[in-house]
């Protein structure tokens, strides 16, 4: 098969690489259909590393995953060859107490994700992957739009993360993909007035689109606009833009005894936090680390066209050209949404 391997920084190849075999039982072998270029791998692509994961040898890139089940272990009894799926990328211990109590997201032991050192990812044509994390796709949702439920499930984790409800304003920092993801979710939770900050005119006017009050953040002070859109501070401040600043604007944007739900991850790991302010105002600060449990109803979601996928889906690149998915979606911002990987498409 065909495989693109990043080697360096900025140094990604596309090369011939042995088709995995079923890796037991309770695995399928998938021939992948569709990736998302995610933030991640522009990060790992420009800098070799996120936090302790470092790039040490060629690492395949890519978790944002679709596909058609090509064998299945004799395990398993859900999915059989020919079926058109979606990925789970992480794959927890199943053992220990946050596995256990349903939160597998938060495993104690180190979770297996596609495409995160040491662990390849799936800019490939064949992955094989445990049979457990693998989702049929609904009746009417392509594999196009089944690599958007990755993005997808980590809207959905925000606005659960956030208890987002009937007739709550919702504003949302950062318009990209988990940007937008994350309106389209609250509004599916209940939230009657949805709001939207961002710096360029491409990502407000998509806002726009799904129905947010939009407010572009480099022209005018877009904490106070917000705020005093919705009569002093939203109910819930979904923070996906991932800067310093965009954190802080968070904090000073939410209505007292609101949510405030960290989604982005900003460059530096320590900086200053009004804590006065949060126990004075008594809002809550709630981060989220991927996600759980969100796979089923995002599919089901898609199935009933509650997510406009034409919307998010801007690019399409062949697998040849994975370096050059990557190289755009850094570099057009300003035209591009939700860039797709597809192996097996012609060049």
């Amino acid at each position: 098969m065909k495989a693109a391997y990043l080697y360096g920084i900025r140094d990604l190849r596309v090369e011939e690489a042995d088709r995995p075999a079923l890796g037991g039982q309770d695995e399928v072998l998938i021939r992948v259909l569709a990736v998302g270029v995610c933030g991640s791998d522009c990060h790992f692509y420009e800098r070799g590393r996120i936090g302790k994961y470092v790039v040490k040898k060629p690492l395949i890139l890519g978790h944002e995953a679709s596909g058609e089940v090509v064998e299945v272990g004799s395990a398993v009894k859900h999915l059989k060859p020919g079926d058109q799926v979606a990925i789970e990328p992480g794959v927890p211990c199943r053992r220990c107490r946050f596995c256990k109590s349903g939160r597998y997201n938060l495993c104690a032991e180190e979770v297996v994700f596609m495409g995160t050192p040491p662990w390849d990812g799936a800019f490939r044509e064949y992955v094989s992957w445990p049979a457990d994390f693998v989702f049929r796709l609904p009746e009417g949702v392509s594999a196009e739009q089944a690599a958007l439920v990755e993005p997808l499930a980590v809207g959905m984790q925000a606005v659960r993360r956030g208890s987002v409800g009937v007739g709550d304003s919702v504003a949302v920092l950062g318009c990209g993909p988990i940007g937008l993801v994350s309106l389209q979710c609250a509004a599916g939770a209940g939230a009657t007035r949805l709001l939207a900050t961002d710096v360029i005119p491409f990502r407000l006017e998509a806002a726009r689109r799904l129905g947010a009050q939009a407010f572009d953040a480099s022209a005018a002070d877009s904490v106070n606009a917000v705020r005093d859109a919705t009569g002093g501070g939203p109910d819930v401040v979904i923070e996906t833009a991932g800067t310093v600043q965009t954190i802080q604007q968070s904090f000073r944007m939410v209505r007292p005894g609101g949510v405030v739900v960290l989604v982005g991850m900003p460059p530096e790991d320590e900086f200053a936090a009004p804590v006065l302010d949060i126990i004075m105002r008594e809002y809550d600060v709630r981060g989220v680390f991927r996600y759980v449990n969100c796979f089923p109803p995002a599919l089901a979601l898609l199935a009933a066209g509650r997510i406009d996928t034409d919307l998010l889906i801007t690019h399409r690149f062949p697998l040849e050209q994975a370096q050059a998915a990557i190289e755009f979606t850094l570099e057009h911002k300003e035209t591009a949404i939700k860039v797709l990987v597809k192996p097996g498409a012609s060049a």
